[in-house]
């Protein structure tokens, strides 16, 4: 199969450098959606995206994603039907050839393996939908028979055809043969002045090759974005499918029309989400999961039975079986948390490995450190692992106990079972099951606190 994706328009209501098709839907570009739609179809299938408008930085998109596409240019905007031209000399013959839009992002594979079905069989396959109120869209044109005859755009509809609710979503599959042959003869003549593709239904009738139609299951699944008004509806209108999905998969959401997935999500059994959480990336939350409200969680792994509480951020990270995150704790790229971990309120870990039953309670940062089992790390305890140049490693190891207000510059070991007394500035490596203390001998003095004078 051929699959061609207009992708050429420029946009002006977006007001924006960036192409349209590259403003984001739940995280991801538009574009991107339509590809993953189109990727995941049955069968070989070649795709050639039609650019235009800002093509280079489209390309750019396209060089680090994971897509097979080729590429043809529409330096002119004449039309739907002048933009799939561009593409006619890299689609092959026999197959059938799949129209997509790239400013129409949640077109799913199910509804375009529907529409295929149709093309397939000998005919022109066109998805249409029944809509209460069609502005804007052009019109299906059918006979007594209520056989398709013809698209009217609404700029050229009369009256009484504008009354029609059933809508052209320019979704369609057809002969890759024939629709070159009906594009060569695709005339301008309409109110815009341009070559629309949807002419090319009533020369398919005029010819005789039956146009089957068939609907999404959804309707917006056909809506396409012109506008910044539009985008930002259209997202929301998709967290609340993708919610509804959490929610048909056993998912506790506290209120389903406050949650953001801005990738991937996946959830184990009795999983539970309070309001304002923002999940980015590819997100897995184990079994038995709790994440409190106001939560920002980035390409992480999350154990079962872990208990994420309110404004927490985890950025890369993962977090072990039983552990308790936050509130206002911050894990960054490179931490690695064991089982039954306790990470409270104002610390930051990054690029760190905790063992099991470890906790840093209040107030601390850990950084480019490993610490072993049943560490308890005191409020205040910095890991100095930065001298201006170059990240140092600090190693604590099981069963220390590390006192409030801590400084360990590393590069520095903690050993086994060892004591750091509170206010510790720690350039040595700590002794094995010894307490170790740097801190000003303490003296009381003879003084008098000076008083304010009478004027």
């Amino acid at each position: 199969m051929n699959i061609v994706i207009l992708a050429a328009g420029q946009g002006k209501r977006m007001r924006s450098t960036l192409p349209k098709v590259l403003h984001p839907i739940a995280g991801r570009p538009m574009l991107e959606h339509v590809l993953t739609s189109a990727k995941a179809l049955e069968g070989d299938h070649q795709t050639i995206l039609v650019l235009g408008h800002g093509g280079e930085f489209v390309q750019e998109f396209l060089s680090k994603a994971a897509f097979q596409v080729k590429t043809a240019l529409q330096s002119e905007q004449k039309g739907t039907g002048h933009a799939v031209l561009q593409a006619c000399d890299q689609l092959s013959d026999d197959p059938v050839t799949l129209i997509l839009y790239g400013d129409v992002p949640l077109i799913q594979t199910e509804t375009l393996e529907q529409l295929t079905r149709l093309a397939k069989s000998g005919g022109l396959g066109l998805l249409t939908q029944n809509m209460a109120n069609p502005t804007g869209y052009g019109r299906i044109l059918r006979n007594q028979d209520g056989d398709v005859s013809g698209i009217v755009e609404e700029k050229d509809a009369s009256a009484e055809i504008r009354q029609i609710t059933e809508i052209n979503t320019g979704f369609m599959a057809l002969p890759t043969e024939k629709l070159k042959h009906w594009l060569k003869q695709l005339k301008p003549n309409n109110a815009q002045g341009e070559y629309y593709l949807t002419d090319v239904i009533a020369l398919a009738v005029a010819e005789g090759v039956p146009v089957y139609t068939t609907q999404a299951k959804n309707d917006w699944e056909t809506v396409g974005v012109n506008s910044r008004a539009q985008l930002a509806d259209l997202e929301r209108v998709w967290q609340r499918e993708l919610a509804n999905r959490l929610l048909e998969a056993g998912v506790t959401l506290l209120d389903p029309s406050r949650i953001d997935i801005r990738g991937e999500l996946q959830c184990g059994t009795d999983v539970q989400i309070d309001i304002g959480c923002v999940f980015e990336g590819k997100v897995v939350l184990g079994s038995g999961v709790s994440v409190g409200p106001h939560c920002v969680i980035k390409d992480a792994v999350i154990d079962a039975n872990v208990k994420i509480q309110a404004f927490t951020h985890i950025d890369q990270a993962t977090v072990g079986a039983g552990s308790v995150i936050g509130p206002y704790a911050r894990l960054r790229p490179g931490t690695v948390l064991a089982e039954e971990v306790h990470v409270g309120n104002f610390v930051e870990i990054k690029n760190s490995d905790v063992g099991s039953h470890s906790k840093a309670n209040h107030l601390a940062y850990v950084g480019d450190a490993t610490i072993g089992k049943k560490v308890n790390i005191g409020a205040g305890t910095i890991t100095c692992n930065y001298d201006g140049v170059n990240k140092h490693r600090t190693i604590i190891e099981d069963e220390a106990f590390i006192g409030s207000d801590t400084q360990l510059v590393a590069p520095v070991t903690v050993g086994k079972g060892a004591t750091l007394g509170a206010g510790t500035t720690l350039t040595k490596d700590a002794p094995a099951n010894q307490l170790t203390v740097t801190r000003v001998k303490q003296i009381s003095l003879n003084w008098q606190r000076p008083t304010k004078k009478s004027k």
